[in-house]
Formats: C-alpha cells, structure tokens, sequence
C-alpha cells in the first residue's frame, strides 16, 4: 500500500517506521539483502529521495549496512542491537563467551520452570532442524539455526528483559558462533543440544542451566 502525507518529514518518518517494521518482524532477516531503491520505491509509492533518507537513517541507527555495489543489509533488529553490535564488535571472545554463558544459563532454568507446552513442542522442532542443518553440511545454515534454537530457550524464560537484551545481543553472538565454525563445519562443533532440550522438558532446572553455560565455551576452547 503506497504511503501518503502532506509533509515530506512525516511520509519520510511513515518510510522509516515502515522499512523498520519489515526488519523486526523477520520480514528482512538479519544478514538479507533487502529490496533495490527502484523496488522501494515502486512497493511504497513514494519518491526515490525519501527511500533514500529512509535508508540512510536506518544506516546510521546501525540497522542497515549500505555496501557500494553490492547493496544494502540488515545487520541488527533494532537501534539498540546495531549499537551493542558495533560497541562489542571487537570485544575479547571470551568476554562474549562469558556473557552469553550467564544470559543462557539464568534463561535456560527459568525455562524449566516456566515454559508451555507449546513452547516445548517449538524447542523440539527447532532442535531437530539444527540437526538437519548440521547434516546438510552448510555452516551459514546451521549458525542460523542454531542462533535460533537458543533465542528460543532465552524466549520460554518468559522474561522479558532478559529475552530483549538477548535478542540485542543475539547478533554478535552470532558473529562469534559464525568465526569459530568457519566456512566448514567440523564434528568438534557438533554439541549435543539435546540434552537441553530434554532437561527443559524434565523440568530439571540445573541440568538445563549446565548444559546452557557449558555451551558457549565449548567451541571456544576449540580455537585457543
């Protein structure tokens, strides 16, 4: 539907809620390509100078990477995560480890206790698509599904402070998940989430919170 409003300010701001929206809800995926100026255009009815200062106000709140001759991506959901992405992207990987170990941990044990059963049927699914993932060899693939996997256990804490600031963070974890499998995956990757799975579903709070803090080392150790 095109977008329409009397003040360019306004339709410029109706642009960038828009394009915005399209990254939140998934529509654009972190690491996508998001539609040429010219299909903007044409998708919002609205001038190309507009799609342009949307663009470029994405860009600079660090949703958006404009790269010359190859186009424009998305690299983090939200203003904050394009903020923590681009403070901690050179940060000590075992300062990243640390921090995603204590986030996984706290959120896989508040997980036993407080996930639906639907959220558990959710977890299995996505479980057995990391391993299809793994077993299909592509690294790309796997690093998603695996991200995903673990956004999900955060999401079954029902708390929504420690699920929003994953999800803030959940991209340079990523990065970090992305540089220690490399371009080929390797059974020394191959960690057995399984048994986190299993703990959530028992209930078994300890055991889901080991085998989370345990998780995020693992490779680590493999690369120092």
């Amino acid at each position: 539907m095109a977008l329409t409003s009397p003040r360019r300010s306004a339709l410029s701001d109706q642009v960038i809620t828009e394009l915005r929206n399209q990254i939140t809800s998934g529509e654009w995926p972190v690491g996508s390509r998001i539609p040429t100026e010219p299909e903007l255009v044409e998708q919002l009815g609205v001038a190309r100078n507009t799609v342009r200062e949307a663009v470029r106000a994405l860009a600079h709140n660090g949703l958006l990477d404009i790269r010359q001759g190859s186009g424009t991506y998305v690299v983090a959901t939200s203003e904050l995560a394009g903020v923590m992405h681009r403070r901690f992207a050179d940060a000590d990987a075992r300062h990243i480890a640390e921090v995603r170990s204590t986030l996984e941990a706290s959120a896989a044990r508040l997980a036993a206790e407080r996930r639906t059963e639907r959220e558990m049927r959710q977890l299995e699914t996505l479980l057995a698509r990391r391993e299809e993932a793994w077993a299909g060899g592509d690294a790309e693939l796997f690093v998603a599904a695996d991200a995903t996997l673990h956004l999900a256990v955060v999401s079954a804490s029902h708390n929504e402070v420690l699920t929003a600031l994953y999800a803030d963070l959940s991209e340079l974890m990523r990065d970090g998940l992305r540089a220690d499998v490399g371009r080929e995956l390797r059974p020394a990757f191959h960690l057995d989430h399984a048994r986190l799975v299993a703990a959530i579903r028992a209930g078994d709070k300890e055991t889901a919170g080991a085998e989370a803090a345990s998780h995020a080392f693992t490779c680590l150790r493999e690369t120092v």
